[in-house]
């Protein structure tokens, strides 16, 4: 469900019949923004920002592909920004307006490139991998010191997962990740677009779906932070806030995340305009702003998720930027792997397995 974060205040009319400010609508993945640099963008600009909030891929998409989004930036995945790309969701960037642009980091430029050619429709905002969140006392004392919280196997062997449903469990509610994770288990091609192949995880899922206690894109936030969890399979920045929250409270609840040794798999959050986006040049405004260097780097040091603005990294915290389960080595880089967005028939296989998977198969 769309929630609002943080609405500004709307302008009063200075005269009878003048028109309210300028305002720009921004539509982004819940808990993943500094507030003080949405309250730091207003002042700066004068312009009303409206900032609403979505915790899947798959809500952005509807409204997207439905038309009259509203919004004036939105941030789908690289996967999903390329079908939407595609369907003609999205209008080009004005690099004149965008003189930050020389700010963004080239290595991951040319990532982004398979989904977004030239990176004309989209700046990237994060990126990072889709792993595991472990909860490092409990799940030891379920499954003993040498529990495998460094590969799939924790959470798709059904011996693991039967015992680690006594202290919880949480999955994405997301398949574009969560189906090429449990191909990536089964040793086939996570980017698999071959309905058989794709089959394939069902009985995998079947197998330890009783022992998921639910499938949530954010709840496992504060489930893990908390200690009412002990495993989620999510993203990394979310799990590293979860540490970090846990850290904070000082609860006793020690969080580690871990892109699997098998493979993990590497997304791209790329901010773009919307085709039919009310205020276009308020947009670049406000992307212009995420380029700046000190303004990005204040974004990962909130939420702990790597960027791709090169210019940021001299402003990042220790804790971000020397943590390898945010900017991985180059090494830890080349074990990771991409995917490419479903077509419309192979999206309707998955979204129908994906719902049957969720129900219990």
């Amino acid at each position: 469900m769309m929630k609002r974060l943080t609405t500004m205040t709307a302008a009063c009319a200075l005269l009878a019949g003048a028109a309210a400010a300028e305002e720009v609508r921004v539509y982004n993945w819940s808990d993943y923004i500094d507030e003080e640099l949405l309250e730091k963008f207003e002042q700066e600009t004068g312009i009303d920002l409206i900032y609403d909030v979505f915790d899947s891929n798959e809500v952005l998409e509807t409204k997207m592909l439905a038309g009259g989004s509203g919004y004036d930036v939105v941030v789908p995945t690289g996967t999903f920004l390329q079908r939407q790309i595609v369907a003609g969701a999205f209008q080009k960037l004005d690099p004149s307006k965008l003189p930050n642009l020389e700010n963004m980091w080239d290595v991951v430029s040319q990532r982004t490139e398979q989904y977004d050619p030239d990176n004309a429709y989209s700046i990237n905002y994060m990126w990072g991998t889709t792993g595991l969140g472990v909860n490092v006392g409990k799940v030891q004392e379920v499954l003993g010191e040498d529990a495998p919280i460094d590969s799939w196997d924790l959470v798709f062997k059904p011996e693991n997962m039967e015992k680690l449903a006594a202290c919880g469990v949480h999955f994405l509610d997301a398949p574009a990740e969560m189906i090429p994770a449990a191909l990536k288990f089964i040793g086939e091609d996570p980017n698999s677009h071959d309905d058989d192949v794709i089959a394939k995880i069902e009985p995998v899922y079947a197998a330890v779906r009783p022992y998921i206690q639910k499938f949530h894109s954010s709840e496992y936030i504060n489930a893990l932070a908390n200690g009412d969890i002990c495993v989620a399979v999510g993203w990394s920045g979310d799990i590293l806030q979860a540490r970090d929250r846990a850290d904070e409270a000082e609860n006793g609840v020690e969080i580690v995340y871990n892109a699997p040794k098998e493979g993990a798999q590497m997304w791209f959050d790329q901010m773009a305009i919307p085709v039919d986006a009310p205020n276009p040049d308020g947009a670049h405004k406000f992307l212009n702003f995420i380029m700046d260097a000190q303004n990005m780097a204040a974004a990962s040091n909130y939420v702990y998720y790597a960027n791709g603005n090169k210019a940021s990294q001299e402003y990042l915290i220790e804790d971000v930027i020397g943590d390898p389960a945010i900017y991985p080595s180059e090494e830890a880089l080349n074990n990771l792997f991409t995917t490419t967005p479903y077509d419309a028939r192979t999206q309707r296989t998955v979204t129908r397995l994906w719902t049957k998977i969720k129900s219990g198969i």
